[in-house]
């Protein structure tokens, strides 16, 4: 449906970005611009983007609704005939050509990186070179992984006064960090907002007692379990207000975290400094926020300890790496969200290659037993809780068609 209207935008709103496509020395065409949803443990949107030389890339959107849209209806009739290498430009022709329609933040942006990672996969092709190495070269040779565990599979239901309730078991979780750790995960993350059985008002975002306990235990039982083989890190999914973080930041202070992650909704930057500046725990948030400038007074403000930006949301690679490079200015450290398919993985594992200040990058899909599966390769990609950046051109890995085909969703 946006076909033609991005057709007449095409010859008046970004002609600052036209580079004459036509020209002898262009070594490659966009042809087409398209989406695969495969049914993971989220919808992964896999983008694809062909050329006239029959190379073609990969990459990756976050799962939002419409996204696929958005790409196939009005980013590929703006994009077809351009020069994939032209990365850094055509991902601000992609912005200027939705401006005021959601290419600063939301849906547009996510089309944006799923497209942007893509790009980065086409041009590594066309030049025969790692991502890695079109950003400037990597310093690390292998990157760290760590093992989001969710709740633990520690949900169990019970009967309470005729009525089903869930709670999550501290053994659970305890039995979770030890597979993780056995793994070689050297970090292991657990959500903390979860039920304790008891019947309590959520959205008032305030913790009694009893929910403080139910959470430390958690905490407990998993610091116990794995000592000082890992680290021990824990998600609120944004679900607290400022006294209640600052009451369970307190309680969870001997267990040394390395981070609790979005205590309070990500919308108040100022919340969050407050918040940094009267606890003793080291924070992390970002995955709710777009680009570098949604960064930026987090940076600046010394808001958190950790910057934690979803590559296939926020921008795409450049941008996270630009995010990145951001944040070593005030000494802030990287450690990217991803709850994406092999694909999204792979465009964090090139940016953690080439900057300094990358902690590690989020496995979100243990529990995904053919998540190796969706790559043409005989060897599983994570290996005792790394990733070895790879030399291959591009993102380095290749998808299994037949395999993403199997677990198609759209």
């Amino acid at each position: 449906m946006y076909s033609d209207f991005a057709d007449r935008l095409a010859t008046t709103m970004w002609q600052d970005f036209d580079r004459t496509p036509s020209r002898d020395d262009n070594p490659a065409e966009i042809t087409d611009v398209s989406t695969v949803v495969v049914d993971g443990n989220f919808p992964w949107t896999i983008v694809t983007v062909e050329t006239d030389t029959g190379v073609t890339g990969v990459g990756e959107a976050y799962p939002s609704p419409g996204v696929h849209e958005v790409i196939t209806d009005y980013f590929e009739p703006v994009l077809r005939g351009e020069n994939p290498l032209d990365v850094e430009r055509l991902y601000n022709l992609m912005r200027a050509s939705l401006s005021g329609r959601g290419s600063q933040q939301g849906i547009g942006t996510i089309a944006i990186s799923g497209i942007e990672l893509a790009l980065w996969d086409t041009a590594g092709k066309l030049l025969d070179q790692p991502v890695y190495q079109l950003l400037g070269g990597k310093m690390r040779d292998e990157v760290r992984m760590y093992a989001d565990c969710h709740g633990g599979e520690g949900m169990v239901a019970a009967a309470r006064n005729d009525q089903r309730t869930e709670t999550y078991e501290a053994e659970a979780y305890a039995r979770s960090a030890r597979d993780a750790v056995d793994d070689g995960y050297e970090i292991v993350k657990f959500d903390l907002d979860v039920p304790s059985g008891r019947d309590i008002d959520t959205l008032s975002r305030h913790l009694d007692e009893p929910e403080l306990e139910h959470k430390r235990r958690l905490v407990e039982a998993v610091t116990d379990e794995v000592g000082d083989e890992a680290e021990v890190a824990v998600d609120l999914h944004w679900n607290l207000s400022v006294e209640a973080a600052e009451r369970l930041c307190a309680i969870l202070e001997p267990y040394d975290l390395a981070w609790i992650e979005d205590p309070i909704p990500p919308e108040n930057e100022s919340a969050m400094t407050r918040l940094n500046r009267s606890v003793d725990q080291q924070l992390l948030t970002g995955e709710n926020r777009y680009g570098r400038h949604g960064f930026r007074d987090l940076v600046e403000r010394q808001s958190v300890a950790f910057v934690a930006p979803d590559i296939p949301k926020t921008g795409g690679i450049a941008e996270t790496k630009k995010i990145a490079e951001l944040a070593e200015t005030s000494y802030m450290t990287l450690a990217p969200h991803n709850i994406g398919s092999p694909v999204a993985t792979m465009a964090g594992v090139h940016v953690g290659a080439s900057v300094p200040n990358f902690l590690g990058l989020e496995f979100h899909a243990r529990d995904v037993p053919w998540w190796d599966d969706l790559v043409d390769t005989d060897e599983p990609l994570i290996r005792n809780g790394y990733i070895d950046v790879p030399d291959d051109p591009g993102l380095g890995i290749e998808l299994d068609w037949d395999v993403v085909e199997t677990h198609r969703k759209r």
